[in-house]
């Protein structure tokens, strides 16, 4: 699932830019301004990933970040209320990223990194908590790197070598 390539080309993406920062190198005639933009790509059905783009204007340094997450986007399974298979956290650096199964109706409770991630990957009722840091970069990353591992009931049967019903 996580190592196969998704053909992006086919796809309507929409993108969503989380963050722009502005990075500045002291040189010898004054500081030099730079920008990183962090941007989710997604097509609202299944696939999502997340980019890092650096240039020294805004609009490029966005174009760069949407061809990097083209690029890192990975597939991620739902279960019949549009909601995570089962209970699950994602972890990338010291940020740390609760996923909770939930009912028809609940809705996307998210905080912003993990929200732009949660929607663009097409999910509908979904419960999550930030733990750790919230540097938003990493909160994102935990949460794709969350979503990547998570496993149908199907999946699971298949490994243990057992049909779903005896999973129970």
């Amino acid at each position: 699932m996580k190592d196969s390539i998704i053909d992006a080309s086919k796809m309507e993406l929409e993108d969503k830019v989380v963050v722009i920062n502005r990075v500045s190198k002291t040189v010898k005639g004054g500081r030099k301004m730079r920008f990183a933009a962090l941007v989710v790509v997604g097509d609202k059905n299944g696939h999502v990933g997340a980019g890092l783009g650096k240039a020294a204007e805004v609009p490029e340094a966005i174009r760069k970040a949407k061809e990097d997450a083209i690029k890192k986007m990975v597939e991620v399974p739902f279960d019949e209320n549009g909601s995570v298979p089962h209970d699950f956290t994602g972890a990338f650096g010291s940020s740390t990223v609760l996923m909770k199964k939930s009912p028809e109706g609940t809705g996307i409770i998210a905080g912003g990194p993990a929200r732009a991630v949660l929607e663009l990957a097409g999910y509908k009722n979904i419960r999550t908590k930030s733990l750790g840091s919230n540097n938003k970069q990493n909160v994102v990353l935990a949460t794709i790197n969350g979503l990547s591992q998570l496993k149908t009931p199907e999946q699971v049967a298949a490994l243990r070598g057992i049909s779903v019903e005896q999973l129970g």
